[in-house]
């Protein structure tokens, strides 16, 4: 079985180029905090106030590059914490995604979609897929060891230019005693 690292994703926010004008002002541009481990992507040092019914999350980091549309992802607790209903949606899929307000600097945008539970995924580089015969959408688990011990099933693969790792989100991480950039097993 081969071993993938683990990294933990916290709640964050991606913007469209429309809703980053909108919030810090027009041409305005992302300033990188530092680099994620996929190409391309980073953690901005900016960061925006989450809204909703019941209560509010300041200082949630956005992370760059801009996207096509603003999406929120966010752990099952928080939607709880929140009043936010819980959609389990692959990132970038927000079919039936729910509602949220962010607050920023230079206005307030009430988002009627774009916040989702991601689900957990494997990015996988298109090297490491040829090697161990895996396919674009694909459904794998992954062992994890020690006191906390947990099968993850439905771990949905996701063939690019990827590092290779596996995406969980807080809630899934603490539940199985994960730390970030711990290895675990893929089971084939």
């Amino acid at each position: 079985m081969p071993k993938v690292i683990a990294e933990i994703s916290a709640r964050h926010i991606h913007l469209s180029e429309k809703d980053l004008f909108f919030l810090f002002g027009k041409a305005y541009l992302l300033k990188k905090q530092n680099s994620l481990s996929q190409p391309g992507e980073f953690a901005a040092k900016e960061t925006l106030t989450v809204k909703a019914k019941k209560n509010s999350f300041p200082k949630v980091r956005i992370i760059g590059p801009i996207r096509k549309e603003t999406q929120v992802e966010l752990s099952v607790s928080d939607c709880i914490f929140l009043g936010v209903k819980p959609v389990l949606n692959l990132s970038g899929d927000l079919k039936n995604s729910s509602a949220i307000t962010l607050i920023g600097p230079k206005g307030i945008l009430k988002l009627k979609k774009g916040t989702i539970v991601a689900k957990r995924h494997l990015h996988l580089s298109k090297k490491d897929a040829q090697k161990w015969a895996l396919k674009n959408k694909q459904k794998v688990k992954v062992k994890i060891s020690g006191s906390r011990a947990m099968l993850l099933e439905e771990v949905i693969v996701r063939v690019g230019d990827f590092q290779t790792r596996l995406h969980l989100d807080t809630d899934e991480a603490n539940a199985a005693g994960i730390k970030n950039k711990q290895k675990v097993l893929l089971e084939i």
